[in-house]
């Protein structure tokens, strides 16, 4: 249920109807826009009922109350309406903000991520990514250095100055990967590890949620509920390929989900063209079809020598390469309608 305030609505009149919803066992979530204050009323089915005889839409300040149809009420542009922005380390999301995240797709020595996160930073992106835990379909490949990679991007961060994105695969793993990430990334394997996304929306930092390799898009937001439902409302949507018959390439980068995504919720749009692609010759392209598309940002993978790459070198873009790349994308995303590369407190 979404309880839409007027829009001289006092601070003590918003208050009252956060009270009474939460005298009856469901949470209030406010959401204050530039013209009028959402309250949304979420619980389970009983709560909704007690809500609703509350008769709310008789109390001062309110101006009407709407039944919220969709399963998923936060992530809802009903709950919702504006595009949510979110400033992460200095780096801006969301809205006209077009966000470059780049980096290693594994942390494998300082010396390799050093180098990477010197181009990354020359070449203008944001953020800097980098798997300190890998998630491998072979429990006999190389799943990361751990503890040691987080150390060695704790390292880059504090050289370099970028936010960090990194994966998170196991709720014992929050505490250490919390003292250095910026960005907990959860990868496709885990959207619907339910326990997880909760165990990360009630840690409170920003999370970039990949969509799972066979999931609807549906699926994929009510996945990101479960961490809004906790209280975080930093999410991040991550469209980076799904299976389907096609074997020319290692998944289908469904392209369509960005405008479809952005009709169903308020949340950032994030595009992963180097793991649905598998192939580096492709990854440009595809970069630059997502920024056309209206993506808010890209993560893409880069690396000083991807032949020597111990995980996914094919699809990794040369670091040689890579500012050339990222001015491409930058002036695709300005023509789409956004200010790329931008940090908190700059003007394009």
């Amino acid at each position: 249920m979404l309880i839409v305030m007027k829009s001289d609505a006092t601070e003590e009149e918003i208050r009252s109807v956060v009270e009474r919803i939460e005298s009856v066992g469901g949470t209030a979530h406010v959401s204050s826009g530039r013209e009028v204050t959402l309250i949304g009323a979420i619980g389970d089915t009983d709560t909704e009922v007690r809500v609703s005889e509350l008769e709310l839409d008789g109390l001062p300040g309110v101006s009407k109350v709407v039944a919220i149809l969709k399963p998923y009420k936060l992530a809802s542009r009903e709950q919702h309406r504006e595009a949510s922005v979110f400033e992460i380390g200095g780096a801006m999301i969301g809205g006209e903000h077009f966000c470059l995240m780049a980096g290693p797709c594994t942390v494998e020595s300082r010396e390799q991520l050093m180098a990477t996160a010197q181009v990354v930073k020359d070449a203008g992106a944001n953020m800097l990514r980098g798997g300190a835990y890998k998630p491998r379909t072979s429990p006999y490949a190389f799943q990361g250095l751990g503890v040691e990679g987080l150390k060695l991007l704790a390292e880059a961060k504090a050289q370099f100055g970028l936010p960090i994105v990194t994966e998170l695969m196991d709720a014992r793993d929050v505490e250490p990967v919390l003292e250095v990430a910026d960005v907990i990334q959860l990868g496709a394997r885990n959207m619907q590890n339910y326990g997880l996304l909760a165990e990360v929306g009630r840690a409170g930092r920003p999370v970039l949620l990949k969509r799972g390799l066979s999931a609807t898009l549906e699926e994929f937001v009510l996945a990101a509920e479960y961490i809004l439902k906790e209280g975080n409302e930093k999410v991040m949507l991550c469209e980076r390929g799904i299976r389907t018959f096609e074997t020319a390439y290692r998944f289908t980068l469904d392209l369509m989900a960005v405008p479809v995504l952005k009709q169903m919720t308020h949340l950032p749009i994030v595009v992963d063209p180097s793991h649905a692609a598998g192939r580096r010759d492709l990854v440009e392209s595809l970069s630059l079809a997502a920024a056309a598309a209206g993506a808010d940002g890209i993560i893409v993978e880069t690396h000083p020598n991807p032949e020597e790459a111990i995980c996914d070198g094919p699809q990794a873009l040369r670091a040689s390469e890579f500012a050339d790349y990222a001015q491409k994308v930058e002036q695709v995303a300005r023509i789409a309608g956004k200010a790329p590369f931008l940090r908190a407190g700059q003007t394009a």
